[in-house]
């Protein structure tokens, strides 16, 4: 197939980019580059450089893509709530442009990085794909907004569309001569600042709020490793049918609170790292654990590395090699 990848410079959508090309998909990447990397892009994938909101200028109706893959998105939550407008922008009205795009030149396929954010607060875990959104934060209500359009385009256009709704995504792909990880400017997701602190880059961690309705006071999440996550996507494009919406909730269906993943860090780099408790973060719910069950059933995925410790020591090496690399 003829794909478009949308924030393949990114964390996710570089591996994801990796996997297609390695399938023996041709693959086109669109970035602004504004939080990609040009060191993750892989060199056998044709670059576009430019917005979503531009997307047209791509997907004209002689191009032939036969499908588009969609990562590119702002995803700090705390974030989102203190500049809204950015996270609408980006989030909900370039993905609209985009699928608005995709419907002009007739692309048949369409997998959409959607998130667990999109639940809120929710009333019991594990989480499926029936329980009712209500998002706590701004990044999760964009993302509902387009799941809620990729609905109406399948109905409507008879678009295969397909939701993947992430949990907490974390770890490395390597393999010789690649290395794709975590490298986000800022940094707020937990690992990879707990890996910053146990390197001597940072003082101490901060972890946001210990009065949770959690065993220990701190939020607990449900963390898979980003080969597990990339691989979900190659299976859902394949399984994508015409005038259907599906939805999958991806995750290991194991929890872990901030202080578990903390100790989690110091077990695999063997190495101090202090933490101290900082406010809770506006719309950070206490718990999100995933039911995996329609993925596992649907599309026969099942996460081949669910250890905490094994999606650590593959972030931990990229860290080393790469990031510590660049900065000596």
């Amino acid at each position: 197939m003829k794909l478009l990848v949308t924030g393949g410079a990114g964390y996710i959508g570089s591996v994801v980019t990796r996997m297609l090309l390695d399938a023996g998909h041709r693959v086109v990447v669109l970035d602004d580059l504004r939080t990609g990397h040009p060191e993750a892009l892989a060199p056998e994938a044709e670059v576009v450089r430019t917005s979503i909101h531009d997307a047209a200028t791509v997907l004209t109706p002689d191009a032939g893509f036969d499908g588009i893959m969609h990562f590119a998105a702002l995803i700090a939550a705390g974030e989102s709530m203190v500049k809204p407008e950015i996270y609408w922008a980006n989030n909900t009205v370039g993905s609209l442009a985009l699928l608005d795009a995709a419907r002009v030149a007739g692309v048949p396929r369409f997998v959409f990085s959607s998130t667990a954010a999109v639940y809120g607060d929710p009333a019991s875990v594990p989480i499926p794909e029936t329980a009712a959104p209500l998002p706590t934060n701004t990044y999760g209500a964009t993302k509902l907004a387009v799941d809620m359009a990729l609905t109406s385009m399948a109905a409507g256009h008879g678009l295969a569309a397909t939701s993947l709704r992430y949990f907490n995504v974390a770890g490395a792909y390597l393999r010789p001569g690649t290395a794709l990880g975590e490298r986000h400017e800022p940094e707020t997701h937990l690992i990879p600042m707990a890996l910053r602190v146990a390197a001597g880059k940072l003082e101490k961690l901060q972890l946001f709020g210990d009065d949770y309705p959690t065993p220990d006071g701190t939020c607990v999440r449900d963390y898979i490793h980003v080969e597990d996550l990339a691989r979900a996507h190659l299976l859902a494009l394949e399984a994508a049918r015409p005038g259907e919406h599906r939805v999958y909730n991806l995750g290991n269906g194991n929890g872990f609170s901030n202080r578990q993943v903390v100790e989690a860090v110091r077990e695999v780099t063997g190495r101090p790292v202090p933490a101290e408790t900082a406010p809770r973060r506006a719309g950070d719910p206490a718990i999100l654990v995933a039911s995996s069950e329609r993925a596992r059933t649907e599309l026969g995925w099942l996460p081949a590395r669910p250890a905490l410790t094994d999606i650590v020591a593959d972030a931990w090496a990229f860290y080393q090699e790469q990031i510590l690399a660049e900065q000596s």
